[in-house]
């Protein structure tokens, strides 16, 4: 054995095999974040069509979507009691009947405790919602009530409609009863359901309590931005992933996938939307792809 056998690594050398395999690790990191962003990508699209089944079964048995909110007759629009939302309805399509059956659709969603169940389908898994129940608050910081986080949200239509609007030209709003009928712009071209990431905007997956307001998540730089209690189920179709807009976004869809977002169409396809803050053909695409009836267009996107 030579002298240099019995010596092993020189300094040297051990620092340079060192560098070499930080570089290695520098070059596959990005690769391995890729692979793990394009399967939660996947799996929160699987979510959305397990949503899009869901309404589809829901809609072939009442022969109407579920309403995006409910609220009592003649009152005002500020009000939203009982406020069971669209996934509330949807329960028993999404293998949650037991959980469906604890719920009393005639008294607030507010004083339940079923609101409080974490339901994974509802949780993109690129989002970061909370691990439990959060609290929802009214304007002046008064806690409602304590609810499960949601990842996604119902359209009320374009940037016409207003989630707190009494009617909207979308498919989901208060009391609404859309039938596939109802549909002319064509289901394949409509938007039912997208990705509102719960760290832009906390929204829960129950509904709408009464006097509620819906507040920004901490990935959200509009801090003091809120939003009436219908937003904390519902959206419209105007930006995505807006970080710019001093309503803090909180009405628009947002998700944590880079470049865009998720959207379910009443086909029960699911199609991937760029990023959209600016104005152009793309902005008033993606309006048109909220409404329901309007006969408008939405080739600019295709």
């Amino acid at each position: 054995m030579t002298r240099r056998d019995s010596e092993g690594f020189t300094l040297v050398e051990l620092l340079v095999v060192i560098a070499i395999i930080g570089i290695l690790i520098a070059l596959l990191l990005p690769a391995v974040q890729a692979a793990r962003e394009a399967s939660r990508r996947t799996q929160c699209r699987n979510n959305l069509k397990q949503l899009g089944i869901a309404c589809h079964s829901y809609c072939n048995a009442k022969k109407v979507l579920p309403p995006g909110y409910t609220a009592a007759a003649g009152t005002t629009a500020d009000a939203t009691t009982p406020g069971w939302g669209w996934a509330a309805y949807l329960l028993p399509n999404l293998d949650e009947t037991p959980l469906y059956q604890q719920i009393d659709f005639a008294q607030p969603l507010e004083n339940q405790s079923a609101i409080q169940v974490r339901i994974p389908v509802l949780l993109c898994p690129s989002d970061n919602p909370a691990g439990g129940p959060f609290e929802v608050t009214d304007d002046a910081l008064k806690v409602i009530c304590s609810a499960a986080p949601a990842s996604y949200a119902a359209t009320v239509g374009s940037d016409a409609s207003e989630v707190d609007d009494m009617l909207c030209n979308g498919v989901f709003y208060r009391n609404s009863k859309t039938r596939m009928s109802d549909i002319t712009d064509g289901a394949s071209k409509t938007v039912f359901l997208g990705e509102r990431a719960w760290a832009d905007t906390k929204g829960i997956w129950a509904g709408a309590p009464n006097t509620a307001v819906t507040r920004p998540g901490e990935s959200n730089p509009w801090q003091t931005a809120t939003a009436p209690a219908p937003c904390l189920v519902l959206a419209h179709n105007n930006w995505v992933n807006i970080t710019t807009d001093s309503d803090g976004g909180l009405d628009d869809f947002s998700s944590k996938h880079p470049g865009g977002v998720n959207v379910l169409l009443g086909d029960g396809s699911v199609r991937f939307i760029v990023t959209i803050v600016t104005d152009g053909p793309e902005h008033l695409a993606f309006w048109a792809m909220g409404t329901r009836a309007a006969g408008d267009d939405t080739k600019a996107l295709e």
